[in-house]
């Protein structure tokens, strides 16, 4: 994540040209040549492949030897197109990414307890959804506007009125472009995101129900509880244990 300066190069021979604040994806292959920089500042986090595999779950002291691996930004490090893994970054996402990157760096380096790498795994979800998310559009709408805003700010309280201000829209016209394009109103979007999150941290954490219900923006497990059951049908804990328990047969 470059934070300020600039730089210029190739990356897999194609023409890079990055301008903070930007991010740089790189994959164990990538082959980055660096020609010019100016005054470039940056943090990087690197992690083995193998650490998308699921944690262990702490109650029941067994491993799954083919664990879920998370998915969750991968595209960021394919190669299959010229794509060169430079995600968008917009101005009202970057301080999120910087501050994720920031605690994710301090979580690694205290190491507090037996939970750490579960938030380290919870930072990196957060981080490298948003990226993909962000990179799926290129031309700003105000849907898109409300998307961003949606992905960047999922863990916290959203109102209707926080969506139709950031998009500048009045409630129907802005619930009636989301229904054309997503298939929902702003508010069923952002609750099935939030589930959406949900899953990957039940799946790939040992987080406990409370933190990931605060992690996705709910106030309470109970509440998170009844919503998560209610729109998947099954609770969270046993989403949790049947996610784990397919991979393994698999």
């Amino acid at each position: 994540m470059i934070t300020s300066g600039s730089m210029h190069g190739t990356l897999n021979e194609h023409p890079i040209s990055l301008v903070a604040p930007a991010v740089l994806c790189l994959a164990e292959h990538d082959e980055l040549n660096v020609t010019d920089m100016h005054q470039v500042a940056a943090q990087a986090f690197h992690f083995h492949p193998d650490f998308l595999n699921s944690v262990r779950l702490s109650e029941t002291e067994m491993y799954f030897p083919s664990a879920p691996s998370i998915q969750t930004g991968l595209s960021l490090f394919r190669r299959e197109d010229p794509y060169p893994g430079i995600p968008r970054l917009t101005a009202s996402a970057y301080p999120h990414i910087f501050e994720w990157f920031f605690v994710l760096g301090m979580e690694v380096m205290a190491q507090s307890d037996e939970r750490w790498a579960c938030r380290i795994k919870k930072y990196l979800i957060q981080i490298l959804g948003l990226l993909e998310e962000l990179n799926q559009y290129r031309e700003p709408s105000p849907v898109d506007q409300v998307l961003e805003y949606i992905h960047t700010n999922y863990s916290r309280k959203i109102t209707l009125e926080d969506l139709t201000e950031t998009a500048h829209l009045n409630r129907v016209t802005l619930n009636k472009l989301f229904q054309e394009r997503c298939g929902s109103t702003a508010m069923v979007y952002l609750l099935s995101y939030r589930l959406k999150v949900a899953c990957e941290l039940l799946t790939h954490t040992d987080m406990n129900l409370n933190d990931i219900a605060r992690a996705t923006g709910f106030e309470y497990d109970t509440y998170f509880i009844k919503q998560f059951t209610s729109k998947k049908g099954i609770s969270p804990t046993t989403y949790r244990n049947n996610s784990r328990k397919f991979s393994n047969v698999q």
